[in-house]
């Protein structure tokens, strides 16, 4: 039995526009989206925070942090087994970093993270989502 290749992103890469505030948030801030991404993506050993100051850190003093937001693409595509496409991660951050932000944002929220509260509050309510049976009642019905 052979193992299934590669699967398609949930949403396309310029499909931003499927989430008009998401790709407002990261036009005018990318280190939030690229920090709540990260933190999904690292499960939870690095936080928001700490992702997106590093990410800033790196865009205020190099202009290059489109290097560290690949890696963290390539660890995406790795967990999920996404397909590469239509470049390879570093050349895509590198042209079209808020789109392939924007899609590695979608793309969690379409596997049902809560992009806004993180890895841990996403695992508790993971935790406490209970599936009841259906009602079925018993006995004779009038």
């Amino acid at each position: 039995m052979m193992p299934p290749g590669p699967i398609p992103w949930t949403t396309g890469l310029c499909d931003c526009t499927d989430d008009c505030g998401t790709c407002w948030m990261t036009c005018c801030c990318p280190c939030i989206t690229f920090g709540r991404v990260a933190e999904i993506t690292d499960r939870g050993n690095t936080s928001c925070g700490t992702s997106g100051a590093l990410y800033t850190l790196l865009m205020c003093l190099t202009g290059c942090q489109w290097i560290y937001s690949c890696m963290n693409r390539s660890k995406l595509r790795a967990e999920y087994s996404l397909e590469d496409g239509p470049c390879n991660d570093c050349l895509l951050h590198c042209c079209c970093e808020p789109c392939a932000l924007c899609q590695e944002y979608r793309e969690l929220q379409n596997r049902g993270f809560d992009m806004k509260i993180g890895w841990q509050l996403n695992m508790e309510k993971k935790a406490h989502e209970i599936v009841l049976p259906p009602n079925i009642q018993r006995g004779m019905m009038r």
